[in-house]
C-alpha cells in the first residue's frame, strides 16, 4: 500500500478520552475511532488487523471440523424468553420493536439461535457430533464502557456450538475446542492463563477462561504453581484450623461514631483480622445479612449464587436501619432478625467483635455460637497470603483481560427450547452443548497491552497490518525514488505485504509513524540510493544493515 493518497493518518499527542495503553495507541496510530461511549469505528489498519485474528481464529476452528456460518444480530426477543434468559441480561440488552409491534433485542450472544438452527438438523443419534460458528457482532449496554475495545458496547465475537449425545461425548468436543484456543492463543502470541470460572448468566456445568495477562485487566486470576487456576470470582483457598474457644463472656463496649473497621481498629488497638463485619445487601427477593472476617471483601458473583439470584446491591442507610435498628456501621449477626449469610472462614473463628445493632455499640468475646440462625457459604474474595486449596502453597494473583471462553452448557438450552434427538433404543433424549467465544477486538486490544514501547505498537509479526515497511528519505531524489519503487514492485512480487510511506513529509515524521503503528520491518532508501544500497532495521532492533535489493529479498 502507498500511503500517499491512502486513508491514513496519526495522531502526535496522545487521544483525548482513553483510558488505556491499548485504547490510546490504538486511536493514535489510525486504528480505530471512537463513535461514542463504548462504539469504535476500525479504520483501514484496524480491519486488517482484525481479519488476521479472524483468519487465525478460522483456520483452527476449521481444522477441528467446525463449519462457519452467519446468525442475524436481530433476533424476536421471544427466543430469549423460552430460555429465561432475556430477565437476567436485564438492562444489558438493546431492545426495540419493528414497525408492528413486535419486540426484538440485538443479539448479546446468540446460544438461543444456534439451538433453534440444530432442531432443523437433529433428530436422531446418529446427527451429532457437529459444530457450528460464526464470527458476528454482539451487543451490550454496558453501564461503563471503558479501556477501548476491551469493554464496549458492540463488539465482533467468534462464537461456536457443539452438539452432542451426552455428556461424555461433549467432554470430546469440549476438549477438540479447548486445545483449538490453546493453539490460537499461542499464534497470537499472548501470554495467557487458563483459570475456571462462574458460568455466570450462560449456566452449565462448566466454565473456561483464556485470560490475557494485563494490569487494566477486570479479571483476578488465583493461580498456584502445582496446576491450580480459578477466576478470583469462584477461588477457594486451602483449609485452615479451627481456633480455640475461649471462656470470656460476651460484652457490649462503646465504640462513640466508630463505623468503619479501619476506625474500630484504631479505636481498639487491634488488627482488623479480629474483627467481622455484617454487611446487609438487597436482592429481588429479600434483604440479607452477609458476614465475613474483617479483613475481607465480599465476592458477589459468589454471594448470586448462593442467593440464586441475579443481581444484588448493598441496602440504603433507612434499609440498614430498619433491619438493624441501628444506623449503618454497627450491623452484626447477633439478635439479627434477616436471613444470615456467613462466610465459611467465620464459622472457624472465636474471641471476635462485631457490631451490636445499636447505634454506637459493638459486642466483644463474640463465636458463632452466639450468631442468630445462619447459613455458611464460602463468600469471600481471595487475598495475597491465602493457601492453594491443593498444595497449601500460597496462592499467587494476576490480572488478567478475557479473551475467549469455554462453557460446557449441558442440556439447559435444549430442556428450554425442545432441542432432543432419538436414541439406539428409539428412546427421546436432550441434546447436550458445548459453547465457545473468542472476542476479537478484546483480542487485538490485549495484544497492544502486551506487545508496545514507549514508540508505539509492536506487534507479533504474524498480526501486523504489513510485515515491511519502506520508507523514502527524499522524493525529490531521482535515485531514491527509482531504488524505492523497485523495492516496492519486487516486494509484491514475491507476496510481501508491503506499505510505502511516499508522502510528502520529513523522515523523522515517517521514522516515527512506522515505529508507532508497529511495522515489524523497515526499509529506507536514502543516500546510499545511488550505491544500490537500502537501510534495514527490525521495529524492536537496536542496529541498522545496509543491504541491496537482492538481500532484501533474500531475507524475506
Amino acid at each position: 500500500m502507498r500511503l500517499n493518497k491512502s486513508y491514513f493518518y496519526t495522531l502526535r499527542e496522545d487521544a483525548k478520552d482513553e483510558d488505556s495503553i491499548s485504547s490510546n495507541l490504538l486511536v493514535k496510530a489510525g486504528y480505530i475511532k471512537k463513535v461514542s461511549s463504548g462504539v469504535y469505528m476500525l479504520l483501514p489498519l484496524g480491519q486488517i488487523v482484525a481479519d488476521k485474528i479472524e483468519q487465525v481464529v478460522r483456520k483452527h476452528m476449521n481444522a477441528t471440523g467446525a463449519q462457519e456460518v452467519k446468525m442475524p444480530a436481530l433476533i424476536a426477543s421471544e427466543y430469549y424468553e423460552k430460555s429465561g434468559r432475556l430477565d437476567n441480561f436485564g438492562p444489558s440488552v438493546f431492545r426495540l420493536q419493528d414497525r408492528s409491534g413486535k419486540e426484538m433485542i440485538l443479539g448479546p450472544t446468540h446460544e438461543e439461535l444456534f439451538a433453534y438452527s440444530a432442531k432443523s438438523v437433529i433428530h436422531s443419534y446418529k446427527d451429532m457430533p457437529f459444530n457450528i460458528y460464526q464470527i458476528q457482532s454482539k451487543y451490550r449496554d454496558e453501564p461503563r464502557a471503558r479501556f477501548g475495545l476491551i469493554r464496549v458496547k458492540e463488539f465482533v465475537m467468534k462464537d461456536a456450538y457443539s452438539f452432542d449425545i451426552n455428556e461424555e461425548e461433549l467432554g470430546k468436543s469440549y476438549q477438540k475446542m479447548y486445545d483449538a484456543y490453546v493453539k490460537i492463543f499461542d499464534e497470537l502470541a499472548l501470554d495467557y492463563r487458563i483459570v475456571k470460572a462462574d458460568t455466570g448468566v450462560m449456566g452449565g456445568l462448566l466454565s473456561e477462561e483464556f485470560q490475557a495477562l494485563s494490569e487494566i485487566g477486570e479479571d483476578t486470576l488465583v493461580y498456584c504453581d502445582c496446576g491450580y487456576s480459578e477466576n478470583d470470582e469462584i477461588a477457594t483457598r486451602g483449609k485452615t484450623e479451627v481456633e480455640k474457644e475461649n471462656n470470656e463472656t460476651i460484652k457490649e463496649i462503646d465504640t462513640p461514631n466508630v463505623k468503619t473497621i479501619e476506625e474500630l481498629c484504631a479505636y481498639l488497638n487491634t488488627d482488623s483480622k479480629r474483627f467481622v463485619k455484617t454487611l446487609i445487601y438487597k436482592s429481588e427477593k429479600e434483604v440479607v445479612a452477609v458476614v465475613v472476617r474483617g479483613n475481607r471483601e465480599v465476592c458477589e458473583s459468589k454471594l448470586l449464587k448462593a442467593l440464586k439470584v441475579n443481581e444484588v446491591e448493598m441496602a440504603d442507610p433507612i434499609t440498614v436501619e430498619e433491619v438493624t435498628g441501628a444506623p449503618v456501621g454497627f450491623a452484626g449477626p447477633v439478635n439479627l432478625n434477616c436471613r444470615i449469610l456467613v462466610d465459611e472462614e467465620v464459622v472457624d473463628m472465636r474471641d471476635f467483635i462485631v457490631g451490636a445493632n445499636k447505634k454506637d455499640t459493638h459486642l466483644i468475646h463474640v463465636n458463632p455460637s452466639d450468631f442468630s440462625a445462619y447459613e455458611v457459604f464460602d463468600l469471600k474474595l481471595l487475598q495475597e497470603g491465602d493457601l492453594c486449596p491443593n498444595c497449601g502453597k500460597k496462592l499467587k494473583f494476576a490480572k488478567g483481560i478475557e479473551v475467549g471462553n469455554c462453557f460446557k452448557l449441558g442440556t439447559k438450552y435444549a430442556k428450554a427450547l425442545n432441542l432432543n434427538y432419538l436414541d439406539q433404543d428409539n428412546k427421546q433424549q436432550d441434546v447436550w452443548m458445548g459453547s465457545y467465544g473468542i472476542g476479537i477486538g478484546r483480542t487485538m486490544a490485549a495484544i497492544v497491552e502486551q506487545h508496545h514501547d514507549d514508540k508505539g505498537i509492536a506487534w507479533p509479526e504474524d498480526i501486523a497490518p504489513y510485515k515491511v515497511g519502506i520508507v523514502i528519505v527524499s522524493d525529490k531524489d531521482e535515485a531514491q525514488v527509482k531504488l524505492a519503487e523497485e523495492l516496492y514492485t519486487k516486494l509484491l512480487e514475491k507476496g510481501i505485504e508491503v506499505v510505502y510511506d511516499d508522502r510528502e513529509e520529513r523522515a523523522g515524521v515517517k521514522f516515527n509513524d512506522m515505529e508507532l503503528i508497529g511495522i515489524p520491518h523497515r526499509l529506507t532508501v536514502g543516500r546510499k540510493a545511488s550505491e544500490g544500497l537500502i537501510e534495514y532495521k527490525e521495529r524492536n532492533g537496536e542496529e541498522a544493515q545496509l543491504l541491496t535489493i537482492q538481500e532484501v529479498l533474500n531475507k524475506f
